[in-house]
């Protein structure tokens, strides 16, 4: 059948706090393992799990939404644009093992910085770029990748992608979550339609995923 599920995904779920979009204002540490959390907006959130999933040190990712001004909105409701939120990929990691700056590299590989108008086939604000940071040390490491991506002077345009504090992660219905393997044939019909690889790689060159 379209879409079975054969394997179970590697990473886990975010613990039921995040589940119910808890303010995130604090450090980002989580619990007592001493993982971290990092949140990027890339347009589609089901084709960006994929490349931060298979990263060593990626413990989780979460569909989710992220930027807006509607308590516990629907994915309907971000759809239409009206509340304000982007679509996004929140990360749990064990910066023991890969680094915030090792995760913004796969981020800016897996977007077009250069619109500011959405992402691939997907117009609207609710599919705008973004790094959403939390505290000084994420927003430092943030702004300087930024910063060296303009200077680098090696894409053909304005660098557009937004950089904020994470205030709220509302995580997305759960049939949103792992996407691509659950509606593994879905997925790659709609990503391919959408023209994301094409596009990434006139941006980038050639990708592994």
């Amino acid at each position: 059948m379209e879409g079975a599920v054969t394997t179970l995904p590697r990473h886990a779920r975010v613990t039921l706090g995040l589940a119910m979009g808890l303010a995130l204002s604090g450090p980002s540490l989580l619990g007592s393992e001493g993982n971290a959390r990092a949140t990027f907006a890339g347009g589609c959130f089901w084709c960006m799990e994929p490349p931060f999933d298979k990263i060593p040190g990626v413990v989780s990712t979460t569909s989710g939404y992220a930027g807006g001004n509607v308590v516990n909105p629907t994915y309907e409701q971000v759809a239409s644009g009206a509340t304000g939120h982007a679509e996004v990929v929140q990360v749990v990691f064990d910066p023991g093992r890969v680094s915030y700056e090792q995760l913004l590299a796969v981020f800016w590989r897996n977007i077009d910085p250069l619109d500011g108008a959405g992402q691939f086939c997907d117009r609207g604000r609710q599919y705008r770029t973004a790094i959403y940071y939390e505290g000084d040390a994420q927003k430092r490491a943030a702004l300087a990748s930024r910063e060296r991506l303009k200077e680098s002077r090696r894409l053909p345009g304005t660098v557009v992608t937004e950089i904020a504090p994470l205030e709220v992660f509302y995580p997305a219905e759960e049939y949103h979550q792992d996407y691509y393997i659950k509606s593994f044939r879905r997925y790659w019909s709609y990503r391919a339609g959408c023209g994301r690889d094409r596009r990434l790689r006139e941006l980038w060159g050639p990708s592994d995923h």
